[in-house]
């Protein structure tokens, strides 16, 4: 039990650092979650939360808090032309007795906050962290100038970082010429439990339902060539959303009609960190491996990386041992999420019309003759469960 008492500093009150504190905290870890901003909250957005999400989420006692938060159950995939008609649906009720949801990100990082402070950890807000030092012990050093030193430290702070380049150095985000809206509209369309993807010439549009189904969550994905600045919170005019759409199908127009407040998102790429840990240090989630939105695996990635670290960690009797199993036993599998996520853009994009018409051809016959095969593709996505997994064998 290496986690007893060991006094830990986690930088970002997200949905990894989150799962991370209750996590560790329920293993017996001194753990204080840092972070910046003067209340929890995130801006208006969806998530999905698919079976390997919520494996995690059930491990760590949290199952029945969610589906309480109006998180949606889903059952329904349907791939749409921008024009209107149906490419493939996808029964998601053949997964049974695995589950997928539909969740507002604010509800999700409410019920990790409770489900972290329940456990024990400590959230301290309007904490800015300048800079963190490798040690033993290691330390943050504050916007105050206050130096707090720790056993082990854990950026959990995405793409921004301020532990990834202690560890890694400096590194440059390329822009992937995509740029993605979204929005949280009233849903008086009945949606209940499906989620609509629709593919257009190099743009597409994510919608499914959120809060009991009383909302409807939007995100519209189209090719830019300017850079954008790499945020989540760029307001935006609905007008620029809506004239990016015009020539999609009228539901869309009435979905991005509905628009009142819009926050623009420019997709940048990075690379997976290739040191996760250091003396006193370590990275989780998005700090440690980005990944695009074309899979909806972000936030599930950084739920099933805590879990595992907190594993990690209380199989062995060293940091070190533990966060090195940690990296061995995340890394390969981070990497592949990635990769197909970011395959994923060029299908929904399509701007070639023949080209378009034979792949969305193939879907539809695949979707008819063999729709178990279809959904079965990702069986190595959906259908693990790193609660029932242990870190990697390796040399010690």
């Amino acid at each position: 039990m290496m986690l007893a008492g060991l006094k830990t500093y986690i930088i970002g009150a997200g949905i990894g650092g989150l799962a991370l504190a209750r996590v560790l905290a329920l293993r017996g870890a001194d753990v204080t979650v840092l972070e910046q901003a003067g209340e929890i909250k995130e801006v208006g957005a969806g998530l999905q939360i698919s079976p390997n999400g919520l494996a995690v989420l059930r491990a760590m006692g949290l199952e029945p808090q969610l589906v309480k938060s109006g998180a949606v159950l889903a059952d329904t995939v349907r791939l749409m032309d921008y024009r209107g008609g149906e490419v493939l649906k996808l029964d998601l009720t053949q997964m049974s007795p695995q589950k997928y949801y539909f969740v507002h990100r604010a509800e999700l990082i409410s019920l990790l906050a409770e489900g972290a402070r329940a456990a024990g950890a400590k959230i301290q807000l309007l904490q800015k962290v300048e800079r963190v030092e490798e040690g033993c012990p290691a330390a943050v050093v504050l916007h105050s100038g206050e130096r707090r030193e720790a056993d082990l430290i854990i950026g959990a702070d995405g793409v921004h970082s301020v532990v990834r380049p202690a560890l890694n150095g400096a590194s440059a985000p390329f822009f992937t010429g995509n740029a993605a809206w979204r929005a949280v509209v009233p849903n008086v369309w009945g949606r209940q439990s499906d989620v609509q993807v629709h593919m257009g010439p190099r743009r597409h549009l994510v919608s499914y339902p959120l809060m009991g189904g009383k909302m409807l969550n939007l995100v519209a994905v189209e090719e830019q060539r300017d850079w954008l600045e790499e945020s989540w919170t760029l307001a935006d005019e609905p007008a620029n959303l809506r004239a990016a759409f015009t020539d999609f199908a009228p539901v869309v127009q009435e979905m991005l009609g509905a628009v009142e407040e819009v926050r623009l998102w420019g997709l940048f790429r990075h690379e997976v960190a290739p040191r996760w840990h250091g003396q006193g240090l370590a990275l989780l989630g998005d700090a440690a491996h980005p990944t695009l939105p074309f899979l909806a695996q972000g936030a599930v990635m950084a739920l099933e990386d805590a879990w595992a670290m907190g594993v990690a960690l209380d199989s062995v009797g060293s940091l070190e041992q533990g966060l090195g199993d940690y990296q061995l036993w995340r890394r390969d599998r981070a990497a592949r999420v990635i990769k197909t996520a970011t395959g994923n853009a060029w299908k929904y994009h399509l701007g070639f019309g023949p080209l378009r018409f034979a792949a969305h051809t193939a879907l539809r016959l695949g979707g008819a003759l063999a729709p178990r095969r279809m959904l079965g593709q990702f069986d190595w996505l959906y259908g693990y469960d790193i609660t029932q997994d242990r870190p990697p064998e390796r040399a010690r």
